[in-house]
This record gives C-alpha cells, structure tokens and sequence, in this order.
C-alpha cells in the first residue's frame, strides 16, 4: 500500500469518526453481496450472447470502499439539500450550471457533493445500482472548495466542472487499473495528458468508470461493460435488458444517470460511439492525434484516441476543447468550445447508407436533416476488406502495453507483458478471467515481423481511406451519416473522426445514436451540422428510473 493511501484511509477514518458518519445518512445502503444467480438465469436465454452474464458484482472490489470515500466529503451536505438541488442540475448544461453558481444558487463544492450524494445513493442500492463506478477522488470536494476561493477569471467554461475518468486513464489518487486485477494497485504517479490538460482549466475528477476490462480486448463475445475489479454495468434505460456497449460503458452510463457532468472515454473501434449511442449520449472519438495517448492503458498507438462524452453537444465541444494539447496537430486555440452557429444546412450533403434504410428512426434522421435544408444522397460503399484488423491490434498492444507498463504503472505492478497479464490471470481464472482470455492469447500466439505489421497498418489505413472517399469524392459529401458505431471499424482505420449524438429509442425503448463521419480535422464542422439536428429533433431523453 501506499504511503499516500495510508495516510489517506488514517483520514477518512478520523473525520469520519470526529464528524461525518455512515449513521447521517441512513438512505445509503451498507453494500452486502446478494445472491444474483436467479437473475443471471432470466438472463441465459438472451437472444444477445452480450447479455448472458456469468457475474453481476465484482468478486474483487467492495462497494463499500466507494461509500467510505464519498461520505467524508459530504460534511455540510444533506438529503434535503440534494432535493433541492436537483431541479437545478439533473440533465443541465455546463453553461447552466455556471450560471446557477455565478447567482449563488449553488457553489463548485455543492455541486461536487450533489454528484457524490447520487452515487452513493444509486450504486448503494442492489436494486438500482449500476455499477458505473470503480473508484472516487477522495480529495475532489476540497479541491472544488479550493475553486470557490479562488473566484478567478473564468477562461474555460470546464473550470470546476466534475468530470469522471475511464478507469484506463492514468490520474493522481486513484489506481489506474483498466479493470484489471493485474493492475488493481496501478496507483500512478502523475495524470495522463489530458487530464493535466483538463485540470489547468479548472476541471474536477470526480473518479474512475467502470469499462469492458482491458478496453474490450481480453475476451471475445463477452458482455459489454464487464471487467473483475467493476463487476458487470448495467444499461439505465433497461439495466439486463439493454447491452451498455463497450468499451467506454461506464463513462456513458455515468452521463446518462447525471453522475457526473460529463465523461471521458477512449475508442481504438467503436469504444466510445458503441456505449454513447446505447446511452442516449452525444460522443466524440476524434480525429486521431489531436488528443493525446500519453498515459493511458493501450489497445494500439496506431488507432487509439479519447474523447467526451456527455448530454449535448455544446458540453462535449466544451470538454474535447479542454482536454486538447498544445503538442498536438490542432492547438487548443483551433479547438473552440464555441460551436459554430449555422442557421441551416443548405449547401451540406450528406451520405446516407443505402443498407440503413429500413431503421425507421434513422429514416425520421434522415427527414430531420432533409428539413433543415441537407441533400441527402443515397450511398452503398463496396465492403471494406478488414483482413489483417484483429492481427494490427494484437500487433500493437503486444508492443504498447509493455512501453505502458515500463513508462507508468506502479511499482507495484509486477506484470510487465501482455505475456505476463495471461499468466497472471490463469493463477485464479474463475475470479480474473470468467469469460476467457481470447484476445490475449491472440496476442501472444501472434506471430508478425515489424515489417508485417508496418504493412498491415499501411494496408489498412489506405481501405479505410478508400471506403470513405470513394462516395465521398464521387458525391462531393462533407459527411457520412451512420448508426452507433456500424462503421467504427472503417473510421477506426482511416483514422477518420465519428460524432454520434442521440437518435431517439425503438419500441422496446433501447437508444440509437445518429452518426456523423467525416475527413480528419473536420470536429467543427460535424459539430455544427450536429447541433442543429440536436436542436431540431430533441431526441435525448434521461432514464425514467434515474430522474430523481
């Protein structure tokens, strides 16, 4: 353990002692495991293998540690408060919320708490709880009373905004562990890039996410969303009926339960357009590079990126803006959180997926654009050929996780191979691996030169260009419209950016996500078209079970 942690647990059980007690808030269940085999049994005929669960709670974490963690920094805040703070920030923009805290509706630190209050009170209930959550800041709520005294020059709309982290993000005071028991005690020295970036605006972490363990890259035809040390997260518009997407599965279900004020996740193919569409949330995977890798736990250098995810698109631009490096292609300064205003498409054209045309709500998507003044054309690209995909990821992480590994992680830490992770993991395969390890042994059963794997990636990115540029060239398209993440994978690799934003629901009331793909550097411009169709359509709506 270390020191810092220590010390920390000797606090919070001091203060806790002395001043906040579990007693003050008897709406917080103490978290006792529960039998769950009846409803993994309801569940073992699911049509989808993504939602037959072998597990639902984690075997490895004790929810009670997330609780421990909250309830000291709830001093001075109560259930009635939060009552009557809720109106004033449940589905709220990041615009909004600094006008309430600007009129002393509320302070940072208030808000702060609100969030803490809402997952304990959501994640301490066995009938509620959707395990979104791996780990909190135990300092976050004195690092926003820390923003109420400064009473700065606000230069960046995410000042004292709390933002929760995908557990594969590398930050300060809490493990870093990809929902890995490999790197449970990943307590990392610094923050990855862009959460430096993010907190020199004023940005909070408010904690960790819940994901599909090691990005989606362990097992094969595993739930979405699971991972040893998160146990099982769960869909808030239809928890075990609806799959969560992966791998970025808790940072969208935490901006879907109002968690936190937004998220980030990362996506290498569809990790973060897959979770945000199942959510009904608006998420960004930007053109590769102009966010940086550093410090975050790898599938491939080659194609991974973060990017937001959250309730609208202003925030999301506000959140990709602050999250942005100087060292990058574009500079923070060329990524604005002001979205460019348009008065209608007229002049834009789009692709429209011939493939597509039987999904009544894309075809409402499609009527929507058409309205506000879009040519739509009707396109049927030739299917891209992947061969060589699923080898350029193994590829990849053989050689990135290790650099992560030596670069970042813990001392503690022993693994220093994705070799080492698979060893690791057969010492107790019930409790580390239940759905297998296939991906991993893809991994070390790899058998590729550097040279192959340069071709591979040249290869690759060359068809995916190609799949794109075909239609668009031929039709003169500033973009490509899509569903979730149905062609993450081609945008994946020709490293093309994709913005789902909400589409509405089917009649069994599970999200679509409209997707709109373009050329590299082109965020504003999607940015744009997105917000007028946000506007015209209104299709987010928040999960009836989390309103209050």
């Amino acid at each position: 353990m270390s020191t810092t942690k220590l010390i920390y647990l000797v606090f919070i059980s001091v203060l806790c002692f002395s001043s906040c007690k579990k007693e003050d808030y008897p709406e917080f269940q103490t978290w006792v495991p529960y039998d769950e085999t009846g409803l993994i049994e309801a569940n073992a005929d699911k049509e989808s293998q993504r939602l037959r669960y072998k597990l639902i709670q984690s075997k490895v974490s004790d929810r009670n540690d997330i609780l421990n963690t909250i309830i000291p920094q709830l001093e001075g805040f109560s259930k009635e408060r939060y009552l009557e703070l809720s109106p004033l920030i449940i589905d709220q923009d990041i615009e909004t919320l600094q006008n309430h805290i600007s009129e002393d509706l509320f302070s940072y630190k208030e808000l702060t708490q609100w969030y803490l209050y809402r997952i304990a009170q959501f994640e301490s209930n066995r009938d509620l709880a959707l395990n979104a959550i791996i780990s909190i800041n135990p300092f976050v709520a004195e690092q926003a009373e820390k923003l109420d005294a400064e009473t700065p020059s606000k230069t960046h709309p995410v000042y004292g905004m709390p933002i929760i982290l995908k557990d594969n993000i590398n930050t300060q005071n809490m493990a870093t562990t990809a929902g890995a028991v490999a790197l449970l005690n990943n307590e990392t020295e610094n923050d990855a890039e862009i959460v430096k970036n993010l907190k020199s605006f004023g940005g909070l972490v408010l904690g960790k996410a819940n994901l599909s363990e090691w990005a989606n890259f362990l097992c094969a035809g595993c739930p979405n969303g699971y991972s040893a040390i998160g146990g099982q997260t769960l869909n808030p518009y239809g928890p075990r009926e609806f799959d969560t997407g992966g791998s970025s599965s808790g940072s969208a279900v935490a901006v879907a339960a109002n968690y936190a004020v937004a998220a980030v996740g990362s996506e290498t193919s569809g990790s973060i357009l897959s979770p945000s569409s199942q959510q009904s949330a608006v998420g960004l995977k930007p053109t590769i590079g102009i966010l940086s890798q550093d410090g975050i736990v790898p599938i491939s250098g080659t194609l991974d990126t973060p990017g937001p995810i959250t309730k609208n698109l202003q925030d999301n631009s506000i959140v990709f803006s602050a999250m942005a490096s100087a060292k990058s292609k574009i500079s923070p300064s060329k990524v604005p959180w002001e979205i460019e205003i348009i008065k209608n498409l007229k002049g834009v054209r789009l692709g429209a997926y011939k493939a597509y045309s039987q999904d009544s709500l894309y075809q409402n998507a499609i009527d929507d654009l058409k309205t506000l003044g879009a040519e739509i054309i009707e396109i049927d690209p030739e299917p891209m050929d992947f061969e060589g995909f699923t080898e350029l990821l193994s590829g990849d992480m053989k050689i990135d996780l290790e650099k992560y590994l030596t670069l970042y992680a813990s001392d503690e830490v022993e693994i220093k191979t994705a070799y080492d992770v698979m060893k690791f993991n057969l010492k107790d395969s019930t409790v580390r691996i239940p759905y297998g390890q296939a991906r991993f042994e893809g991994i070390e059963d790899l058998d590729l030169t550097e040279d192959e794997l340069v071709d591979i990636r040249t290869k690759l990115l060359l068809a995916g260009i190609d799949y794109f540029e075909k239609p668009m060239q031929t039709h003169n398209l500033d973009a490509i419209i899509s569903i979730n993440n149905y062609n993450a994978g081609q945008a994946a690799a020709a490293k093309y950016p994709a913005l789902t934003v909400p589409m509405g629901y089917t009649s069994e009331g599970e999200p679509e996500g409209l997707t709109f793909i373009t050329k590299p550097y082109q965020e504003s411009d999607v940015y744009s078209y997105a917000k007028l169709y946000e506007a015209a359509s209104k299709q987010r709506k928040s999960p009836e079970l989390y309103l209050n």
